[in-house]
């Protein structure tokens, strides 16, 4: 049995490396590569080429494409480029515009790995005749009774579990993460001793087509007239002030509001029909239940709706959450937060867990507020 869990030879065993052009990556193909894998590496372009060459600090980008090149090249594996440019546009970018305008604040990075990554590319590693794609995420597996497990990676601040929560059985079967049990440093010194060229190229920080983190300008690219202006007011329907366009504005958010009151506001709720931003104090953030819709689940028993004990995380960010999640036709679910949570929007992923194992996880279709809020914001209008 060979280190990724197949029974012959590493040479003897084809594995496909997504390979970003980041360190991460970079290092998986090296590593699998000096361990005496047959080593293919695939880089993604996911969107305009020309406009990819003049972005900085975002994956998938032309210098990217260029890395990634070198990389293979200086390990010795050959190397391609695939077009999925149109996939990518209409799994990733459409539905990225569209949940904005819907009011609510989308993860594309989940979706791509959901859709793009993780169903077309493994497919195509599949016809390139790999047994397994190997990728660069801080996340890890093993096999129980026959069937892949997925856990946190070893590492808390680099676990990128909440945005593989839509990994199903059998991809969790085919994928291999060699680096689950590594730190970010201890990677970099795997880049010095490869002497890749990328050991010290800096973290991508911007969602890929999102140049400098303005989502505002991408929107009404995609979707002009996005933007139109309308009113900001407070939970009786008061009228505060104008906003500059629904797009432009997230559950939760304090600044930037333009309005003074005397005390603090934040955003509740984006109202898309009404065209309104509805804002009130910092204790109607609060939430106690959510709706989730295109529930993947991997437990070992299936999820019931008599409910069971988990953990979750409502933001890649935090710690796991103590709640207890109900099993609901059609791919639904509900999830009781043991303590009420703050500023959680419809559009982000709800992530479970068991420890450290990675249970899945839906997206947030809806919340609501504990018993006493909701009765003391209804009262009050």
């Amino acid at each position: 049995m060979n280190s990724l869990g197949f029974d012959s030879a590493p040479e003897a065993t084809r594995i496909v490396v997504a390979m970003s052009g980041g360190v991460d990556s970079s290092v998986t193909a090296a590593l699998l590569k000096d361990q005496g894998y047959d080593v293919v590496g695939i880089t993604l372009q996911l969107y305009d080429h020309g406009v990819a060459v003049q972005k900085k600090g975002a994956c998938c980008a032309g210098q990217d494409i260029h890395d990634a090149r070198r990389v293979a090249e200086a390990i010795g594996v050959p190397h391609y480029v695939l077009d999925y440019e149109s996939r990518f546009q209409e799994s990733v970018m459409e539905e990225f515009a569209d949940s904005y305008l819907r009011g609510e604040t989308p993860v594309p990075c989940v979706r791509c790995n959901q859709t793009v990554k993780f169903r077309d590319l493994l497919e195509t590693a599949r016809d390139l005749g790999a047994v397994a794609l190997a990728t660069g995420h801080y996340l890890r597996r093993d096999f129980v009774d026959g069937k892949a497990r997925l856990y946190r990676g070893r590492n808390a601040v680099k676990d990128q579990s909440y945005f593989l929560f839509a990994t199903t059985q059998d991809q969790a079967e085919y994928l291999r993460f060699p680096l689950g049990d590594l730190t970010k440093e201890e990677t970099r010194t795997l880049a010095d001793k490869y002497n890749l060229a990328v050991a010290a190229k800096p973290e991508s920080q911007d969602i890929c087509f999102v140049p400098n983190g303005n989502y505002a300008k991408v929107i009404e690219r995609m979707r002009p007239g996005a933007g139109v202006p309308g009113d900001i007011v407070d939970l009786d329907g008061n009228i505060l002030g104008r906003h500059t366009g629904i797009i432009n504005y997230t559950i939760g958010q304090r600044r930037g509001l333009g309005i003074a009151t005397g005390s603090p506001l934040y955003v509740m709720r984006i109202d898309p029909d009404r065209n309104r931003v509805i804002v009130g104090p910092p204790d109607a953030l609060l939430v106690s239940k959510l709706s989730l819709r295109e529930m993947n689940w991997i437990g070992d028993a299936p999820l019931s709706p008599e409910g069971r004990n988990v953990m979750v995380k409502v933001r890649s960010t935090q710690e796991p959450l103590p709640a207890i999640v109900y099993g609901a036709p059609g791919g639904w679910a509900e999830v009781h937060l043991g303590e009420p949570e703050s500023g959680v929007s419809a559009g982000q992923a709800c992530v479970m867990y068991d420890g450290d194992r990675l249970l899945g996880g839906g997206w947030i279709a809806g919340t609501e507020a504990p018993v006493r809020l909701a009765s003391k914001v209804a009262a009050e209008a």
